[in-house]
């Protein structure tokens, strides 16, 4: 069965043409935002929602507000850069921190920066920008952008390497890295690269294209990644402290519209092997592992939005490892920015779209 959605409509059943799969059914939201991509539920069961255009948008009560909230700082929305992803403090019920990434203009072009904020009614105060890119550049590609606090309150950031792949494999710039922070910007001591010359302090990680997906593993307090291949070769990553992940050196992936080879192949000494990848790519954005209680079937799943293939993936974990892929809601809601385990055990999406992009809500039949 296949019933395509509108938001109009109250829900939309799910069986994938099998009698073994979880039903569910979907129901829409919010709808009529412009390139949705992040979303942070308040304490009070209000939503934050970013839109890449540059606003940060408030649902209230079950209804988006009109006026967007005031107070960001200078955004500039150039290809697939703007307002993109926020999170809350772990502690935000007591100091009121928000924290979001933007491409931030400046010398040398536009680079992925993180600011925190508190929220006073529709108005961000307070502001203080924790992360910005040692080096900027022109384009619109590759900001990486995710954000995610882990169980000891530091903040990690994946950073896109813009288009430029081989300095993603250079430690003296922040391009293609996964960057761990305190939260209010400085370096943790044990960070792997510090007061090492030549090296940012801030970088955690390494090798990266393109990370659009960030969460908390539940059992193991472990982080995970995902990110974008070339043409092939999207990977999930669990990530390790001082680890290079391999673009462009090696990789799954191959040249856009030539088929040709990138780098030395898919394996090199030194240098990680993804837990998971993609053959051919679905453009993953957004990411949780499933934590709630009204899909017990889908406890510790990872759950991965596709924007090629405008679907979700779910994958069923065992011993660190994926053992099983299944493709859910395929071309029936749009493109699948972001993913979220609500804090009233749902699962939620943002859906990517100029005018009408959206907020529905995965719920059990």
């Amino acid at each position: 069965m296949k019933i395509f959605l509108t938001l109009s409509m109250l829900l939309i059943l799910f069986c994938n043409g099998c009698a073994k799969a979880q039903p569910f059914k979907v129901i829409p939201l919010i709808a009529d935002l412009e390139h949705p991509w992040g979303m942070a539920f308040l304490p009070d069961g209000n939503i934050l929602v970013t839109e890449r255009p540059g606003r940060l948008r408030l649902v209230k009560n079950g209804k988006l507000l009109p006026q967007a909230i005031s107070g960001l700082p200078n955004i500039k929305s150039l290809g697939q850069g703007g307002l993109l992803d926020i999170v809350l403090h772990p502690d935000y019920a007591n100091n009121g921190w928000l924290y979001f990434s933007y491409s931030e203009p400046g010398t040398g072009g536009i680079g992925t920066a993180v600011s925190r904020a508190r929220l006073k009614d529709l108005q961000l105060v307070d502001l203080e920008t924790i992360f910005r890119m040692n080096i900027k550049s022109g384009g619109g590609l590759h900001f990486g952008s995710r954000l995610l606090f882990d169980r000891q309150g530091l903040i990690y950031i994946t950073v896109g390497e813009r288009g430029d792949k081989d300095r993603a494999q250079q430690l003296n710039d922040h391009r293609g890295s996964v960057i761990r922070l305190h939260d209010d910007g400085r370096v943790p001591e044990d960070n792997p690269f510090i007061n090492q010359a030549g090296r940012k302090a801030e970088i955690y990680s390494y090798g990266h294209r393109n990370p659009q997906g960030i969460s908390l593993h539940p059992q193991t307090g472990e982080v995970w990644i995902h990110e974008h291949g070339p043409q092939g070769g999207d990977e999930l990553n669990r990530i390790q402290a001082a680890k290079n992940y391999g673009w462009p050196v090696i990789t799954y992936g191959v040249n856009y519209g030539f088929g040709t080879k990138i780098g030395e192949g898919t394996h090199k000494a030194g240098m990680e092997q993804p837990n998971y990848y993609w053959v051919p790519s679905i453009a993953p954005s957004g990411m949780t592992f499933y934590t709630g209680d009204k899909f017990p079937e889908w406890q510790n799943n990872i759950f991965i939005g596709s924007l090629k293939f405008q679907l979700l993936v779910r994958l069923e974990m065992q011993a660190g490892k994926v053992v099983k892929e299944e493709r859910l809601l395929k071309g029936e809601l749009g493109r699948i920015r972001d993913v979220h385990t609500g804090p009233d055990g749902y699962l939620y999406l943002l859906i990517d779209k100029s005018e009408n992009g959206a907020i529905v809500r995965l719920e059990p039949l």
